[in-house]
């Protein structure tokens, strides 16, 4: 959310596409901004974590995890709401 809206948030469609402007220029600005040594820094780091290993094996897990407490909250609203 926006500080300036210029377009109130209940109007269809039109309410959030003020804000997304709003924040991709926001971004583009926060880009354009950082220095371009530190911004290359920032992309060699970046190529350098791609090369780190991935635990496919823990990523599973917690996704399990999210899986089981969403299946878990809908068995108790479906038993609380109806």
């Amino acid at each position: 959310m926006s500080p300036i809206d210029l377009i109130p948030d209940f109007i269809p469609f039109l309410g959030y596409l003020d804000d997304l402007i709003i924040v991709s220029f926001g971004m583009l600005l926060a880009i354009r901004l950082i220095p371009p040594e530190l911004m290359a820094e920032f992309r060699m780091d970046a190529v350098a974590r791609e090369r780190l290993p991935k635990n496919w094996r823990a990523a599973a897990f917690i996704a399990c995890v999210w899986f089981v407490c969403l299946l878990a909250l809908a068995f108790w609203m479906f038993e609380k709401f109806l």
